[in-house]
């Protein structure tokens, strides 16, 4: 049988890798809806979207110094885009500490952070293939840190022996997106972009793991009405109504169902 054209497996991975790692953009909806429907952000954080819009922008510039990375630029652009709007409809509907905080992230890491990058690989490395490795060697550390946060969860999970806070489908998801990558940058032979994805679809199997092993802990136990009105308690202020969700003490067997996490992006 005829080997495949390693520029075939390129283009295959990279166009799965672009489809998935779309679904994972579009993740966050949900929360927004919800942010939509409240018109508030009801405590929600928005570093995770200024994170990912950092991460994006990295990738792009990245990608504008080597050459065979238009699937690398399309996904990349798409990050950036729905990144920006949902920060902007975050900052649009938070209150004024949310919105402080969300500004000076985004001008710390976005503005200062990114454009320092920029601007001292372009002046001070004039050779464009030692810029290239440079960019991409931060773009590998970063990338590193971002799939290590999972870690946290995971602890969660092992601790409370409950995937409330971890869904299934989110994980999937991540995975499958770190494994589409990683053949890409290897078939590409492009370490900045495969190595960290090793770590990537490592961590999401795990997660999968974890989910099957404590999926059962998360049902439902029914309990009598009047027992369940004198169990709710209310623990948020009155004054913190217009902006807080009001949390309700979840008892006995009790589980909330799965709420959506924030992805991390991608190379």
């Amino acid at each position: 049988m005829a080997a495949i054209p390693t520029h075939y497996l390129i283009l295959t991975f990279g166009l799965l890798g672009n489809v998935v790692s779309f679904m994972v953009f579009l993740a966050p909806l949900p929360t927004f809806y919800t942010i939509f429907k409240k018109k508030s952000t009801q405590g929600f954080q928005c570093i995770p979207y200024v994170v990912a819009l950092f991460s994006a922008m990295l990738w792009l510039y990245y990608a504008s110094l080597k050459a065979n990375t238009t699937l690398l630029v399309t996904i990349n652009s798409f990050g950036c885009f729905i990144e920006i709007i949902y920060i902007s409809f975050f900052l649009y509907y938070a209150n004024k500490k949310a919105r402080i905080q969300t500004m000076k992230m985004l001008v710390l890491l976005v503005v200062a952070g990114f454009g320092l990058i920029v601007a001292l690989t372009h002046f001070l490395v004039k050779k464009m293939t030692f810029r290239a490795q440079i960019v991409g060697w931060i773009c590998l550390v970063f990338s590193l840190c971002v799939f290590v946060a999972p870690l946290g969860i995971l602890r969660q999970v092992i601790r409370t022996k409950s995937v409330e806070y971890m869904p299934l489908l989110l994980s999937l998801f991540l995975t499958l997106s770190a494994v589409m990558w990683f053949f890409y940058g290897l078939f590409l032979k492009d370490y900045n972009i495969w190595v960290p994805n090793v770590l990537g679809f490592t961590f999401g199997i795990l997660q999968m793991v974890l989910y099957m092993m404590y999926k059962d802990n998360n049902k439902k136990t029914s309990l009598p009405t009047d027992q369940l009105a004198n169990q709710v308690i209310i623990l948020d202020q009155a004054d913190k109504l217009p902006e807080q969700i009001i949390d309700i003490v979840k008892l006995g067997g009790l589980q909330s169902s799965e709420k959506t996490s924030l992805p991390q992006q991608h190379a």
